[in-house]
């Protein structure tokens, strides 16, 4: 928060009209509109726009206070890793010689975020199809539902306040009504909506852990499910009917073309809904605050999962009450990444994450115990991270037992507030070197890796074996 204040000074004259273009765009608002809300002329919001009047501190706190906005978007204090995220994607093999500085690419990121923001989902998509195949013939499939809500979330910092809210007002609404949860929400559901919770043998549910019978009016939860997923996913239901109208307009501000992925965003949204509701704001800001975000902690006192503590964690972006912007990884065994989320800008978080230098990959080998690390990435950002085995639900005897690790992530600067930096020199930290993959990392003394940059030309020498089996240049 300190830098969103500096970034407010009175001496400072910030000029973000694309920027306040864009956010006015996203939320459906014509100048006139925004102009009122703010208490601005249309005429005095026109030349901010176009960058003819600065943005002055009483503007700003306005758009706080009435948009519920992140300034870092407006402030400029995001460009920085926005600038970093071009870079590294200007060094894919294919834009090989076009020379870019950093002053032209910051430029380039402040006065054009859509653009910029077009350009990382283009070369995303295409790192994640082709990328680690070495010719790239693989990349020839359009941007699936999956990559659209993906990418929506993460330029949302993964926070919606309007449900968030919904979420806390309920959940105090609800601690009148019964000890614990799970029996408030299924009160709720039978009381409110007809719907009658029943937790069903595994054999009688063999293929789901949640089903909706409208014939029959029930909530089905399996037997598999412990009691942490059970209030999750009888919460879940209850966002779909009670916070229909928070979650349908959020799904508007989208944009998403593809049915497929509007219905996997109202999933994602009543998901996220769930966990507000166990883990309401307020309360759970306060206690990650009070407790160094120590995740066990957290875990016990909300009677939630530890990957569901983790992703909430990613969450915490109110204005004025922030909580440390993680970003989060989930992988299995293989390096699969199947979740991805972020409070803030990651690296980490858009791509990558297959680096075996780090610890996330390390934790199958230590079931249940938390790995902390720090890593540096190439360009040069440092990050606490711990890493852990997840749980999904129970599994019958003889049957393929899922198996995931999560890594929750910050970075370093934040590590004061978190109770995994004790004993660390956080000045001068033994921090890992990382890449975030083989063929993205430009790391020539890696003994790991596996894979010649794809951004260099190999070189062969077969009179000598260096440290690693691949020489490459280095320009």
């Amino acid at each position: 928060m300190q830098t969103t204040m500096a970034s407010l000074s009175p001496d400072r004259k910030l000029f973000a009209g694309p920027r306040l273009r864009r956010l006015r765009l996203q939320l459906g608002l014509t100048q006139t509109r925004m102009a009122d809300d703010l208490g601005v002329s249309v005429s005095y919001l026109n030349l901010i726009e176009r960058n003819q009047r600065p943005l002055t501190a009483a503007v700003l706190l306005r758009l706080a206070q009435v948009y519920n906005t992140d300034l870092r978007m407006l402030t400029g204090d995001d460009v920085e890793r926005a600038s970093e995220e071009v870079r590294a994607a200007l060094g894919d093999p294919l834009l090989s010689g076009i020379e870019v500085s950093r002053a032209e690419l910051h430029d380039f990121v402040a006065q054009a975020p859509s653009i910029a923001q077009a350009f990382l989902r283009l070369h995303n998509a295409w790192n994640e199809r082709g990328a680690v195949s070495e010719d790239r013939s693989s990349v020839d499939q359009p941007r699936g539902p999956l990559e659209a809500v993906r990418d929506f979330v993460h330029e949302r910092h993964n926070h919606f306040p309007e449900i968030d809210a919904k979420a806390e007002a309920l959940a105090d609404e609800l601690r009148l009504v019964a000890g614990d949860l799970y029996s408030a929400v299924a009160a709720r559901l039978r009381a409110r909506h007809g719907l009658t919770v029943r937790v069903l043998p595994a054999d009688v549910l063999p293929s789901s852990l949640r089903r909706l019978d409208y014939h029959g009016q029930q909530l089905q939860l399996s037997e598999l499910l412990d009691s942490a997923s059970r209030t999750f996913q009888a919460s879940y239901q209850l966002g779909l009917v009670e916070a229909k109208a928070e979650i349908d307009a959020a799904v508007l501000t989208a944009g998403l073309s593809d049915k497929a992925a509007e219905r996997l965003l109202v999933q994602s949204l009543a998901s996220y809904f769930a966990a507000a509701l166990m883990m309401p704001y307020g309360r759970f800001h306060a206690a990650a605050e009070s407790l160094g975000y120590d995740l066990e902690l957290l875990q016990a006192r909300f009677g939630a999962g530890f990957e569901q503590v983790a992703h909430r964690l990613t969450t915490l972006q109110r204005p004025g009450a922030r909580g440390v912007p993680f970003f989060l990884i989930r992988t299995d065994r293989a390096g699969q990444i199947s979740k991805r989320f972020a409070a803030g800008r990651s690296p980490l978080a858009r791509m990558g994450g297959n680096c075996p230098l780090w610890s996330l990959h390390a934790a199958f080998d230590r079931p249940g115990a938390i790995l902390t690390q720090v890593i540096e990435t190439e360009d040069g950002a440092r990050w606490l991270t711990m890493s852990r085995t997840v749980r999904t639900y129970a599994t019958p005897h003889g049957t393929i037992r899922p198996n995931y690790a999560i890594a929750l992530g910050c970075e370093l600067a934040h590590g004061h507030s978190l109770t995994y930096a004790r004993g660390l020199d956080l000045d001068a930290p033994n921090a890992t070197p990382i890449g975030l993959a083989c063929h993205l990392c430009e790391r020539a003394d890696c003994r790991q890796r596996s894979a010649p940059p794809a951004s260099r030309r190999l070189v062969v020498d077969e009179r000598s074996r260096g440290i690693n089996p691949f020489r490459f240049t280095q320009d």
